[in-house]
């Protein structure tokens, strides 16, 4: 059962949106965001790449700088290593791009997913030292790589690691011993003793703060690297980083640079793929491009991802597009597939009783089983965990909920895993089959959440009357964007709502067009996308079939719900009118006897 709850944070709301020429409603929003302060609401507001941190900040930059300098001058040869995914791909693009113009020599090698694993491995290492690389620099990965760095080093390779992730540490007596690799240098916002301010960042974040801080300390022109923000921006939302504090001021600036990009690669991918380069916004990020440039090292490899966005010519771009649309099409059927026998496995066997879900699908493809685990925490809000079938023993992703963090749980149990890495809310591990009972119940011994943890919270910002639904309204709410992890949409909500008529829309049926009105007798048209099965399931549950029957059918019936909602415009033949989109619901009444 889902928990409402209704912000109620205070401010003076009506002085600072006379401050900031915002309404009132909209300085109610930023509060409720807890964003406080002058300083603060001007950045949110107004915040642009001149408010970024200097990436001098961060511990070992300049090690990092001084070595580059000098192998860029010495013309050495230098091997970008990345990872297989979004936030990967787009780093090794940002290294890669950014050193070849500043004048490096410099190529790049990603992991196979199946045949190589996550990160730097000992076959990655000496394939560079066999090609004759002389430095290796890592991004988003390296630093869970102690043991392959330092048989680098003994080759006598000079070593960067640029990464994101929580750095390894054990734990005696509740006391943390951290284990970095012992690198030329290590840039990571994570480490102990590093004082950069925003912790936040994703793995090509870093990777731009690192070419930008380059370009700067070889007195070349940093404008140079703008459009490099792009790919920045597309790994933050991709790798389901918070937006906020930079994150939000490199998502925001980088959108607008994807609205007129260069780059031939992401343009053949909008065009394939559906999106208006005017109009895009983060949720294309995060569910159009980004899984298709995922596929790519999911189903195949991740290679063929850099190459498009390293592609110059128009045709060969838009045959990787192409290529990387069907790719993605195909993860989809496998993944439902997935799914549906996960949801099978939870439903009838004791696996579902449990606080933390160990889901074993052996026959699922190794890429998709974090996407399966995202799909079923979202059913049954808890911390899943997905293991599969892989080339050595087990391999398995994790996708958790607010209150459980995935990284450290698994730092309990490493003595069952021969890998594991990652965030709080997701995480990759291997481990011997015969394991795979002894880290379901060790997880589950050592899960502290208790039943309000597993009950998904619906945060309210306000309630809210539908004559309030204005196309000012509407575009006032855009300066709140991009919204995402960490800044999500402002909720509204609406009691004693009057269903009037509803239709069933799609080639699918998958969307639910509503005619409703609040108590103050305002109508408005709601669109519900989500699971209208289960949504008319529990109507006719908590009203009767007839009722349900009545409601579409246009006739009068007793159905009253509770709902929250986002406020938008319909354009329809040059005719905008409000509308909104239903986001979460309860039945208001229930009839003491409802009709079959």
């Amino acid at each position: 059962m889902e928990r409402w709850v209704l912000l109620r944070k205070g401010a003076d709301f009506e002085a600072i949106g006379k401050k900031y020429h915002i309404s009132p409603r909209l300085a109610c929003l930023i509060r409720n965001r807890d964003i406080i302060g002058e300083e603060e609401i001007h950045q949110y507001l107004n915040g642009t790449i001149t408010d970024l941190y200097d990436g001098m900040l961060m511990k070992d930059m300049d090690k990092a700088l001084d070595i580059l300098r000098e192998k860029i001058a010495g013309q050495q040869k230098l091997r970008v290593i990345g990872d297989y995914d979004i936030d990967g791909i787009n780093a090794s693009y940002i290294l890669l791009e950014g050193l070849e113009r500043l004048g490096a020599d410099v190529d790049c090698d990603i992991p196979n997913r199946i045949t190589d694993g996550y990160g730097l491995n000992i076959d990655l290492i000496e394939r560079a030292y066999d090609d004759g690389i002389d430095t290796i620099v890592t991004c988003d990965n390296g630093i869970a790589a102690a043991d392959e760095i330092a048989y680098g080093k003994q080759l006598g390779m000079t070593i960067i690691v640029t990464d994101h992730h929580e750095v390894p540490y054990c734990e005696d007596d509740g006391r943390k011993t951290y284990r970095l690799p012992l690198a030329d240098a290590v840039i990571d916002p994570k480490q102990p003793g590093c004082e950069y301010p925003f912790k936040g960042l994703c793995g090509a974040a870093i990777a731009y703060k690192l070419v930008e801080a380059l370009c700067e300390s070889m007195g070349r022109d940093v404008d140079d690297l703008d459009d490099l923000i792009e790919n920045a921006a597309i790994a933050t939302v991709g790798d389901v980083m918070d937006l906020e504090g930079e994150n939000r001021i490199l998502v925001k600036e980088g959108l607008q640079m994807l609205g007129r990009t260069r780059n031939q690669g992401l343009r053949s991918l909008m065009e394939c793929t559906g999106v208006q380069k005017d109009q895009i916004r983060a949720y294309h990020i995060g569910f159009v491009l980004g899984p298709c440039l995922n596929a790519s090292g999911r189903l195949d490899t991740a290679k063929r991802a850099l190459k498009l966005l390293r592609a110059k010519d128009k045709k060969e771009a838009d045959i990787l597009a192409g290529e990387l649309k069907a790719l993605n099409d195909s993860r989809k059927d496998l993944t439902n597939a997935a799914v549906k026998q996960a949801i099978e496995l939870v439903e009838t066997t004791a696996v579902g009783q449990d606080k933390v879900l160990v889901i074993y699908l052996p026959g699922c493809h190794e890429s998709i089983a974090g996407i399966v685990a995202g799909r079923i925490r979202e059913i049954y809000y808890k911390p899943v965990f997905v293991l599969t079938d892989a080339e050595e023993g087990i391999k398995g992703s994790g996708r958790s909920i607010e209150a459980y963090s995935m990284y450290e749980e698994l730092s309990k149990c490493q003595k069952l895993l021969t890998r594991y890495g990652g965030h709080k809310l997701a995480a990759g591990l291997s481990l011997e089959k015969e394991n795979i009972e002894r880290l379901r119940y060790m997880l589950n011994a050592n899960c502290t959440l208790q039943e309000e943890d597993l009950a998904e919270k619906v945060v309210i910002d306000m309630e809210m009357p539908f004559s309030c639904v204005t196309e000012e309204l509407v575009q006032e709410l855009s300066l709140l964007e991009p919204f995402g992890k960490g800044n999500t949409k402002p909720v509204f909500a609406a009691k004693s709502v009057e269903i009037l008529s509803g239709k069933i829309l799609g080639k699918n049926k998958n969307v639910l067009k509503l005619q409703v009105q609040d108590s103050a007798g305002t109508q408005i048209e709601a669109m519900y996308f989500q699971h209208i099965d289960q949504f008319l399931s529990e109507l006719e549950e908590n009203y009767g079939v007839f009722e349900v029957e009545s409601m579409l059918a246009g006739k009068k019936n007793h159905i009253i719900l509770m709902l929250t909602y986002y406020p938008g415009m319909n354009e329809y033949m040059g005719k905008k009118t409000p509308q909104i989109v239903i986001t979460h619901f309860r039945c208001q009444k229930t009839l003491k006897n409802p009709k079959k």
